[in-house]
């Protein structure tokens, strides 16, 4: 895609304490008492104090949505999948998802999701980030530029933590890139020290006078970047908000209900997290790449995801913790409504499904919908860009935001996009 500077992103704002004390600051400024650097200053400080923040549970592979929250039991194409009641009368999703039926009415889901990138690595690029992959410039993912607008400097914790590898911050540095999270319910490798505070301390002393040495041979900039990189692990390492990642405290009876496994340990890890402070949590499943063994494979991923996903969105309407965090569910394309001889569905990002709550979303809707055979959106087509543009209206972050690429063209957070308005309603 393009960057079309003169194509405006297409937002209708509510009026939030934030978006008033923008307009009058605003006002201000415009009479003299205030510059434009000290109005952002402004903004940017009271967005931070709203504590808004994104959960991404990522299904990487491209699930299919006919096994997830666009079931068709009444046409060949459907399989073998049953549909299933949900909290909302009229809304049906496919059996397995007996957990998220329950919260449906706190879900959006938008079953008319478009794109043409079919290839794995350029399709999730695309959707971590909003951009096509491009041979110039190594794009920030969506989670790295939000974390830079919203994160909150008075915290040790990293502004983005992600359950499995994904994408990092590109050009924004070492700042944002995210902190990566194998064994969620331990603390992090390496997250204790084993020599006395005061020792500790002289270590980084030391390295700090190796590496002024070395920066004065001529490698300042990488020099600093390492330095950074050091001082935020070593913020970490030192400050008892660490606690965040022990499970310790959590009752027993919650634990099993986000599930005993990778990706339920997972979102009970996001939700901890998200009420420490952090901005962007990414909880990462595998394995929905299915081109064989379509059905059974389904099942048992669903039987991890669900009861993860339906637990976390209710834990966090309980503690209060759901208006200000949006969390949103989906993968990198859709797959084939027909079945292929190997009991599989291949890669189809023509119509896809993503599900998403919390963050001012108004749920208990469906957006969008397929043709009966589900191989074409027959309303409502909801491109990449129109979802992030959403995203960012939940956040309340600008999504025509520019960073500066080391090439030096400004590349906004989101490329190009309207507001699904429906989301809000």
């Amino acid at each position: 895609m393009p960057l079309c500077l003169h194509e405006a992103v297409s937002l209708r704002p509510r009026l939030t304490r934030r978006r008033f004390l923008y307009s009058a600051s605003a006002g201000i400024a415009a009479a003299g008492a205030l510059n434009f650097r000290d109005l952002m200053s402004l903004q940017a400080a009271d967005l931070r104090r709203e504590g808004r923040a994104m959960i991404l549970l990522w299904m990487a592979g491209g699930p299919s949505q006919f096994e997830t929250f666009d079931p068709k039991p009444d046409h060949e194409n459907g399989g073998p999948t049953e549909a299933i009641d949900t909290s909302v009368p009229g809304i049906r999703i496919a059996q397995g998802w007996e957990q998220t039926a329950k919260v449906m009415d706190e879900i959006a889901l938008i079953r008319s999701m478009t794109n043409r990138e079919g290839n794995h690595q350029r399709a999730s690029y695309q959707l971590h980030t909003g951009y096509v992959p491009s041979g110039s410039v190594k794009h920030p993912s969506f989670a790295s530029a939000v974390s830079q607008e919203l994160a909150d400097p008075d915290i040790d914790l990293p502004a983005f933590v992600s359950v499995g590898p994904t994408i990092g911050a590109g050009f924004l540095g070492v700042d944002y890139e995210p902190f990566v999270v194998n064994n969620p319910g331990q603390l992090p490798q390496n997250v204790a020290t084993t020599v006395p505070g005061d020792r500790y301390e002289r270590r980084l002393g030391l390295l700090d006078r190796l590496e002024d040495e070395f920066a004065g041979r001529g490698a300042e900039a990488v020099v600093k970047s390492h330095k950074r990189l050091y001082g935020k692990t070593s913020q970490l390492v030192l400050s008892d908000q660490t606690k965040a990642f022990d499970f310790s405290e959590e009752p027993q009876a919650l634990q099993d209900r986000y599930g005993d496994n990778q990706f339920g340990k997972g979102c009970l890890l996001a939700r901890r997290l998200v009420e420490a402070g952090v901005t962007f949590v990414e909880v990462r499943s595998n394995g929905w790449d299915t081109h064989q063994d379509n059905f059974e494979r389904t099942g048992g991923l669903a039987a991890q995801v669900d009861p993860a996903m339906g637990t976390l969105i209710a834990d966090l309407k309980d503690r209060g913790l759901l208006e200000r965090t949006i969390v949103v569910w989906m993968g990198e394309f859709g797959r084939t409504p027909r079945v292929n001889p190997r009991t599989g569905r291949d890669h189809y990002p023509r119509a896809f499904n993503v599900a998403l709550a919390g963050g001012g979303v108004r749920g208990g809707q469906v957006i969008g919908a397929t043709t009966d055979d589900g191989a074409q959106v027959a309303d409502r087509p909801v491109a990449v860009g129109d979802l992030f543009a959403s995203v960012c209206q939940s956040l309340q972050v600008d999504p025509n935001h520019e960073n500066i690429s080391p090439l030096g063209r400004p590349m906004r957070i989101v490329d190009k996009g309207a507001v699904i308005d429906e989301l809000f309603a």
